[in-house]
């Protein structure tokens, strides 16, 4: 039988004429295609990388007529940890509150998961998937423990969904649910840092930025707060992690950003960088 006139004879159809069996058709994606090669060889399927899920990108900002940051740029990578890291007035919280819209730029852009987020409010931040756990004790503290979480879990989950994220933040921090129906006000200063952080852990955030969780705690405290941060690295979630104790962002973090005096001096893999880090934050590992 003839060939049909205009298609050209395979090895495909000759080593069906000859009886032997013929290898399967290979189907390949449109990103695999792309980058076939001109002779019809096997290439490597292309890769396709997700943006930052933050990006600064010469960002500055001030306090009334005080400069506080001096055209930084940074990026946290999807699905990893960003620790940022410097002296007490380098800047790294202002970092925080302008990157969650808490406090206005003067110049440069924000870039939330590839979007432009410049001068977004910070509720819609909040609605895209960003999260703040502020320095500070950021409780309500004439409400108990337990009435503090449903606040936050009832905007976010509903009425049917806020017994699980009860379940989740107690399961995070025990000691909070041995304390669920105890004042707010009235827990100690870890407890209550703890309080704070277990509000945005159970959301589930695409970014978490968390500014000196471990600021004035006690040890013990601080493995707590880490674990935490572990379990919801380890979950998807992408953090931005302010800390002076450089030792415990280096256990969590895969990269390093170096600040002083608002701006950024170092940022590279942690591994490249703890050395220089400890020369430019001397006593950074007692500090608390």
């Amino acid at each position: 039988m003839n060939e049909p006139h205009g298609l050209p004879r395979t090895a495909s159809d000759d080593a069906a004429a000859d009886g032997a069996p013929s290898e399967p058709p290979v189907t390949t994606s449109a990103a695999t295609t792309a980058g076939a090669t001109p002779d019809g060889a096997a290439s490597e399927p292309a890769v396709t990388t997700a943006p930052p899920a933050l990006e600064l990108r010469g960002v500055s900002a001030a306090y009334g007529r005080f400069r506080a940051l001096f055209d930084v740029s940074l990026t946290v990578p999807a699905g990893s940890v960003t620790a940022l890291v410097g002296p007490n007035g380098a800047g790294k919280s202002t970092i925080a509150r302008v990157a969650s819209g808490l406090v206005p730029l003067t110049k440069g852009q924000i870039f939330f998961a590839g979007q432009d987020v410049t001068g977004l409010a910070t509720w819609r931040l909040v609605r895209l998937g960003m999260a703040h756990a502020p320095e500070g004790r950021s409780v309500f503290a004439t409400l108990d423990v337990e009435d503090n979480l449903r606040l936050t879990f009832m905007r976010a989950f509903g009425r049917k969904g806020t017994a699980e994220a009860l379940e989740r933040a107690f399961e995070h921090f025990p000691r909070l649910g041995e304390r669920r129906q105890q004042l707010a006000g009235t827990l100690s200063g870890g407890e209550q840092r703890m309080l704070a952080l277990a509000r945005v852990l159970a959301v589930r955030p695409k970014l978490l930025i968390v500014d000196e969780l471990s600021l004035g705690l006690a040890p013990r405290v601080v493995d707590d707060v880490y674990r935490a941060l572990r379990e919801i690295r380890d979950a998807g979630t992408s953090l931005l992690v302010i800390e002076q104790q450089l030792p415990r962002a280096m256990e969590l973090a895969q990269q390093l950003v170096v600040l002083r005096k608002g701006q950024v001096v170092e940022a590279g893999p942690v591994d490249k960088l703890s050395d220089l880090a400890q020369e430019l934050m001397p006593g950074s590992a007692e500090s608390a």
